[in-house]
C-alpha cells in the first residue's frame, strides 16, 4: 500500500497526483529534486511497479516484500539498500514489537518500505519538510532522518526495559511478592531480541560515519551523531542483559533459601509434635501397672510434662532461628 508520495527540493514538498509512473515522470521533468515514495507492507504486485520503474535488483526487491531481514547495508549498482529494525514497547505486556524499515536510496529517489506498526514515518517527513538545510543534501537526508528516528526509538525502549528490570529487582527481594521467574525469562528473551535488532546496525552506521559510503559523504557528520546514540544504546542493552542474569541468579538463590527455611520449619514442628506423640504412644500401651491410674493428678502431670518439653524445645528452635 502506498502511504505517501511526494517530490522534495530545498524549497519543500510538492504533492503528486496520479500513480507511481506519474510520480517518476514528474520528478524527472522537475529536475534537481528527489522523489520519496512510502510503502506499507506492499504485496509483490504493488512493489513490482516500483521495481520496474527503478530497475531494482530482484534480490533486493524480494527482501523488501518478504521482510525478516537483519539490519544491513548493501549496494546494487547505483542504489543503496538499507534494512533497519524498528522497535515498539508494549508496557502492558512488557513485550517488544519488532518491525522493519527498508530503504532504497538513489541519487534522485528514496523508497521506504515499512513492515509492522512501529515507527511510522509521518513525523520524519514533517521534520524534514521544515528543514530546508537538510533537504539540500537530497535523498541521503531521508536515510539520515529515518536512521535517527529509529535509533532514538531504541533509546526510549531501552529506558522502558530498564524500568521493567527495576520492578523485577524489587519483586525479587520482596518476600510477599509472587514468583517472578517467568517474568525474568520473558524480559530476558525480549532483551535478546532487542540486541538482535540494534547490534548488527552498529557496523552499518560505522561504515557511513567513517565516510566509506560515498553517497552519504555530505551527511556523515550527522551519522556520527546517530552512531554515538546507537553505541550508547548498545552499551545499555549489554548492561541490561548482564543485570537480568544477576537478577535471575539472585532470585534462584532466594528461592533456594526460602525452600530451606520452609524445610527447617517443617522439621522443627515435626520434632515438637514428636515429643507428645512418643510419650502418648508409650502410655497408650496396655501396661499392667500405670501410675497415673493410681494417682489423682497422674494425667495432668503427664500432660504438663509433655507441654513443658514442647515449650522448651520450641524456645530452643526459635533461638536457633528454625522457627
Amino acid at each position: 500500500m502506498i502511504v505517501d508520495m511526494a517530490i522534495y527540493t530545498d524549497k519543500g514538498r510538492t504533492d503528486i497526483d496520479g500513480d507511481i509512473s506519474d510520480a517518476f515522470d514528474a520528478a524527472r521533468d522537475q529536475g534537481d529534486c528527489f522523489l520519496w515514495i512510502g510503502l506499507f507492507e506492499p504485496s509483490a504486485e504493488e512493489f513490482e511497479l516500483v521495481r520496474d520503474e527503478l530497475m531494482l535488483h530482484p534480490l533486493a526487491a524480494e527482501d523488501a516484500v518478504s521482510a525478516h531481514q537483519r539490519p544491513k547495508l548493501e549496494r546494487y549498482d547505483d542504489t543503496l539498500f538499507v534494512v533497519l529494525k524498528t522497535l515498539a514497547f508494549n508496557e502492558a505486556t512488557a513485550d517488544i514489537g519488532i518491525g522493519e524499515i527498508m530503504l532504497f536510496v538513489g541519487r534522485d529517489f528514496v523508497v521506504t518500505v515499512r513492515h509492522g506498526a512501529g515507527n511510522p514515518l509521518g513525523p520524519v517527513r514533517k521534520r524534514l519538510e521544515s528543514d530546508a538545510e537538510m533537504l539540500r543534501h537530497g535523498s541521503t537526508a531521508v536515510l539520515y532522518a529515518v536512521c535517527d528516528e529509529v535509533v532514538d526509538r531504541y533509546g526510549i525502549v531501552a529506558h522502558e526495559v530498564e524500568r521493567q528490570i527495576i520492578d523485577l529487582e524489587r519483586a525479587v527481594f520482596d518476600p510477599h511478592a509472587a514468583d517472578v521467574t517467568e517474568r525474568i525469562y520473558s524480559l530476558k528473551r525480549e532483551v535478546l531480541e532487542f540486541r538482535g535488532a540494534e547490534d548488527p546496525l552498529v557496523p552499518v552506521m560505522e561504515e557511513i560515519a567513517r565516510g566509506r559510503v560515498t553517497e552519504c559523504h555530505d551527511v556523515r557528520e550527522y551519522f556520527r551523531d546517530v552512531l554515538d546514540h546507537l553505541l550508547r544504546v548498545d552499551t545499555q542493552v549489554d548492561a541490561h542483559n548482564e543485570l537480568l542474569n544477576s537478577v535471575l541468579s539472585a532470585h534462584l538463590a532466594l528461592l533456594g533459601q526460602r525452600q530451606n527455611d520452609d524445610m527447617r520449619k517443617i522439621s522443627a514442628w515435626a520434632a515438637i509434635v514428636a515429643v507428645p506423640t512418643a510419650i502418648a504412644g508409650i502410655y497408650g500401651m496396655n501396661f499392667e501397672h500405670m501410675w497415673e491410674l493410681r494417682t489423682r493428678y497422674g494425667y495432668p502431670v503427664a500432660l504438663a510434662v509433655m507441654a513443658t518439653i514442647c515449650v522448651v524445645l520450641f524456645r530452643i528452635l526459635r533461638r536457633n532461628r528454625w522457627l
